[in-house]
C-alpha cells in the first residue's frame, strides 16, 4: 500500500505533463487484478506453497506444473499458460499413484474445463497437439515419458505398468485473471515505450538545432565577435560534470536521477560562479545557454519518469510472484521485448546524441594534446601510423635515435611529416594556446642554441 501511495505522490509532485501521467503504469488497477489472480488459483487449491512444489517437483511426484509467457499467435501480446503434467495409463490418470490432493486437483481442473468457453478447450487441444508434434510422435501413438517436456522421470508413478502404455499428458489450467493482468501490464509498457520514443525524437531535433546555433556563435571572427572561449569553458565543465553518464572507474555507467540531479546542480553552480553567462559577447549565446539548460532539465525529467515506472513494473511483478509463486519477475522483462522502458537508461542514447551533435561542435583542447608533453600539439607532426605529436617532441625523439612511435611502437618516427591543415585548424580554434606553445618552443630552442643565459 505504501508504494502505491508514493507512486501517486511522485507523479503529482514532479509535475510531469498530463499526457505522461495518463500513460504511467496503472499500479492500483494491477493490484486489484492480482487479487483476483490469487483468488482464482486458491479456488483450485493452488496456493503459493502448493504451486512452488508443483513447479519444482520431487523425483517421485505424480504431478508437475509449468508457467510460461508465450506469444499469442499473430498478436504482439504474451499469453500466460499454466500447465499441469500428469502420468496417464491408456489415457487415464494412474489412480493408484495419485495422492488425494492430486486427484482432487485434476477433478477441479476437469470441472473447470467443462464449464470453460470453447476457445480454452481448443487451446488445450492445441497445446497437447504441439507437445505431440514437437516430439515427432504420431497422435495415435502414446507419448513416452521422455518425449514430453516434463521434470518427472519415466516410470516413477507406477513401475508395475509397462512403459509403452504410460504417457505424460499436459493439461492447461483455464485461468482468466492472469491473462488480464499481463494484457494490462504489457499494453502499458508498450504505451510507455511509444511515449519515450516520441520524447527522444523531439529532444534529438532540439539538440541538432541547438548544435547548429552554437556552431554559428562559436565561429572564429576577426572582429572578436565570437563566444568560442566561453562556450568551450561551459562544455568543458559539462564534460567534467558527467551529468548523466560516468566514465570514472568507481561509478562508471548510467547515473540514476538523483545522482544526475546532483551533478547538474554542480555544473550550473560552476557556470554561475565563473560568470560565464555574463561574459558572453553575443546576446544570442545567453539564449542558447538557457536552451541548453532546459534540454538537460527535460532529460532529467524523462529519466525520473522512466525510473518510477520501471520501479512500478518490477514491484508489481515481485508482488505477483509473492502471491502466486509463478516466477515471472525475471521472465517478463526479457520476453516483453521492451525497447525503451525496460531496456536501460534513457539518458545513454540522448547523451551520445548530445555529445555528437552539440558538445563536439566546440573543439576541446584535450582532443589536441601532444601525448608526450601533454600541451597542445602545435606545430603538429603526423607519423606514418597517423599518431600526432608536437614538433619539439618529435625532434627530441629523433635526436635520441628512437624509431618507434611512443604510442603504438610502430617503426614510423623517421617517417614524419608536418600536418599543415591541422596546424591551420589549431591556429583558428586555439589561437591563445597555439601562441603560447610557439613561444615555449622558441624559448626552448634558444636555450639549446645559446644556453640558459
Amino acid at each position: 500500500m505504501k508504494f502505491a501511495h508514493d507512486f501517486k505522490e511522485k507523479l503529482r509532485r514532479e509535475d510531469f505533463p498530463s499526457h505522461w501521467v495518463d500513460r504511467a503504469v496503472p499500479y492500483g488497477q494491477l493490484k486489484k487484478v492480482l487479487k483476483n489472480v490469487a483468488k482464482e488459483l486458491r479456488e483450485l487449491g493452488l496456493d503459493p506453497e502448493t504451486l512452488r512444489h508443483l513447479l519444482e517437483p520431487a523425483a517421485d511426484s505424480e504431478l508437475a506444473a509449468k508457467y510460461r509467457l508465450d506469444a499469442a499467435g499473430n498478436s504482439k501480446y504474451l499469453r500466460p499458460r499454466l500447465t499441469v503434467t500428469v502420468l496417464t495409463h491408456n489415457g487415464n490418470a494412474v489412480d493408484a499413484s495419485l495422492t488425494p490432493f492430486s486427484r482432487a486437483l485434476i477433478e477441479r481442473i476437469a470441472a473447470l474445463q467443462s464449464s470453460s468457453p470453447e476457445p480454452v478447450l481448443e487451446a488445450n487441444r492445441q497445446l497437447l497437439s504441439e507437445s505431440q508434434s514437437s516430439t515427432d510422435v504420431s497422435a495415435s501413438s502414446p507419448l513416452s515419458p521422455a518425449s514430453v517436456e516434463s521434470p518427472i522421470e519415466a516410470g516413477t508413478a507406477d513401475r508395475s505398468l509397462p512403459a509403452s502404455d504410460e504417457q505424460y499428458d499436459r493439461i492447461e489450467v483455464p485461468l482468466t485473471f492472469d491473462n488480464k493482468f499481463f494484457e494490462i501490464l504489457q499494453s502499458d509498457v508498450n504505451r510507455l515505450d511509444s511515449l519515450q520514443a516520441q520524447e527522444e525524437k523531439a529532444m534529438v531535433l532540439q539538440i541538432v538545432a541547438l548544435g547548429q546555433h552554437v556552431s554559428h556563435l562559436t565561429k572564429p571572427s576577426r572582429l572578436s565577435k565570437s563566444d568560442l572561449a566561453r562556450w568551450r569553458a561551459i562544455f568543458e565543465l559539462y564534460l567534467d560534470a558527467q551529468v548523466f553518464f560516468s566514465t570514472h572507474e568507481q561509478d562508471h555507467g548510467c547515473r540514476d536521477s538523483q545522482a544526475a540531479a546532483k551533478q547538474l546542480q554542480w555544473f550550473q553552480a560552476e557556470v554561475t560562479k565563473r560568470n560565464l553567462a555574463k561574459a558572453f559577447k553575443l546576446a544570442e549565446s545567453r539564449e542558447a545557454l538557457m536552451r541548453f539548460s532546459r534540454l538537460n532539465a527535460d532529460l532529467l525529467r524523462i529519466l525520473q519518469f522512466q525510473e518510477i515506472n520501471q520501479t512500478a513494473v518490477y514491484k508489481i511483478l515481485k508482488k505477483f510472484d509473492k502471491r502466486t509463486c509463478l516466477g515471472v519477475s525475471k521472465t517478463f522483462p526479457i520476453q516483453v521485448h521492451s525497447d525503451k522502458l525496460l531496456a536501460g537508461s534513457v539518458a545513454k542514447d540522448i547523451c551520445a546524441q548530445m555529445s555528437t551533435d552539440l558538445v563536439s561542435v566546440v573543439p576541446q583542447i584535450n582532443d589536441y594534446l601532444c601525448p608526450v608533453c601533454f600541451s597542445i600539439a602545435y606545430r603538429p607532426v603526423r607519423l606514418a601510423c597517423q599518431h600526432v605529436f608536437c614538433i619539439r617532441c618529435v625532434v627530441k625523439i629523433q635526436r635520441r635515435n628512437e624509431k618507434q612511435c611512443p604510442l603504438c611502437r610502430a617503426d614510423t618516427v623517421m617517417r614524419a611529416s608536418a600536418d599543415i591543415q591541422l596546424e591551420k585548424y589549431m591556429r583558428k580554434y586555439f589561437p591563445k594556446e597555439a601562441k603560447e606553445k610557439q613561444r615555449a618552443n622558441e624559448i626552448e630552442r634558444g636555450i639549446e642554441d645559446y644556453g640558459p643565459e
